[in-house]
């Protein structure tokens, strides 16, 4: 196989808390399917934590390493940002958004404590979390004339395909699922049935 065609990301959210000096820090672990998605999330959290200090966060949406964004959210540079999502990172899981919420405790930690407390916050949360792999998946629209339907179902049937949408009339349509890693071999296939025409309608 060429590329790694799967990933690690999480089920559903999960918290942590965290304390040091009279500050407290929860951490906040959610699937994510976009950015604007994280907007939404963060709105949120700061309308249910209206005392909190800081909102400080990291997030991947790719299985590129090099892809991210992050936000210190009015902490020194570096502090809490980066700290969290090089949880991430070393937990290796995408398409995370993971807020860490700061309550001042009127001490200031100094920028290694605040480091450690983004970084603990973060950790824990990923470690409460449930982690699966998926994998990454090209969906396609076929289309085709109804006496090729059995030769197009040995095809779905022989390669474990996922079947979407369909509709069976003398012209049929039918969306499928294909794994990356068994794109080519799948098109290959398709290619061969006489009169059938796919096209590619993305990934998920």
């Amino acid at each position: 196989m060429l590329f790694d065609d799967s990933y690690k990301t999480i089920v559903e959210p999960a918290e942590s808390v965290f304390k040091d000096r009279g500050s407290k820090f929860i951490g906040f672990a959610f699937p994510l399917k976009s950015e604007s998605q994280a907007k939404d999330i963060i709105s949120l959290l700061r309308l249910e934590h209206t005392k909190a200090r800081h909102f400080c966060w990291a997030l991947r949406l790719t299985t590129d390493r090099s892809v991210f964004r992050l936000n210190d959210d009015g902490e020194p540079s570096g502090t809490a940002g980066r700290p969290i999502l090089n949880c991430l990172l070393s937990a290796d899981i995408t398409n995370v958004l993971i807020v860490v919420v700061r309550y001042f405790g009127g001490t200031l930690l100094g920028v290694p404590g605040l480091i450690n407390a983004y970084k603990t916050a973060a950790q824990d949360a990923i470690k409460n979390a449930e982690i699966v792999e998926k994998t990454v998946n090209d969906i396609y629209r076929l289309k085709f004339d109804y006496l090729q339907m059995n030769e197009v179902m040995k095809i779905i049937k022989d390669d474990d395909l996922q079947i979407g949408n369909q509709n069976f009339d003398n012209d049929c349509s039918l969306e499928i699922t294909v794994r990356k890693s068994q794109l080519n071999q799948v098109l290959n296939r398709l290619d061969k049935v006489a009169s059938l025409t796919y096209e590619y309608l993305g990934s998920q």
